[in-house]
């Protein structure tokens, strides 16, 4: 995977602060979304009825400029008709990288959906997350005995750039620490 699309999913202001190990999270998501950049890669972000459960939470929209904010009452983005519209007009992209809360619910959705329309789909272990560890811990313990495929947000990046030279590998390695 060379040009693979980074879909944040609900890092909302009800949602997070309820959210284990958001610390971590949320720093991972950063990362992700400054190593996106880095490599001019897309990024689209949805939000589980805003009405009700709020806006994505301010450092991910200070990254931002230019949001693709999807909003949707469905816990799979898949079935999201905007969703999936806006997905299909990405045209170079090779694969989908999920990442968000929560673990269980809308990412397992989300990948489960995405696979069967047979998109190569990753899910970020350390930049998803839900209420409890063990909703996060059995929802990738599933993705997994369902063939789908776990990285980390570190394996990602290093993965994306493949070489250790230049200055993008600079930027990376001071993205990273």
């Amino acid at each position: 995977m060379k040009n693979p699309c980074l879909i944040i999913i609900d890092v909302q202001e009800k949602l997070f602060p309820v959210i284990y190990d958001k610390k971590r999270l949320l720093n991972n998501i950063l990362i992700l979304i400054k190593g996106f950049q880095l490599f001019q890669l897309p990024i689209i972000v949805t939000e589980q009825v805003p009405e009700k459960l709020g806006s994505t939470i301010g450092p991910i929209r200070s990254l931002l400029d230019e949001m693709i904010v999807i909003n949707k009452s469905s816990f799979s983005c898949a079935r999201d008709s905007r969703f999936m519209q806006k997905v299909s007009t990405l045209k170079k992209i090779d694969g989908i990288i999920l990442v968000g809360i929560e673990t269980h619910v809308c990412v397992y959705q989300t990948e489960r959906d995405l696979i069967d329309r047979g998109y190569h789909v990753e899910v970020v272990a350390d930049a998803a997350g839900a209420r409890t560890e063990d909703n996060h811990r059995v929802a990738l313990d599933r993705i997994q005995l369902n063939d789908g495929l776990l990285t980390t947000t570190e394996m990602l990046l290093f993965q994306l750039q493949g070489q250790a030279e230049g200055d993008r590998f600079r930027q990376l390695v001071k993205l990273i620490k």
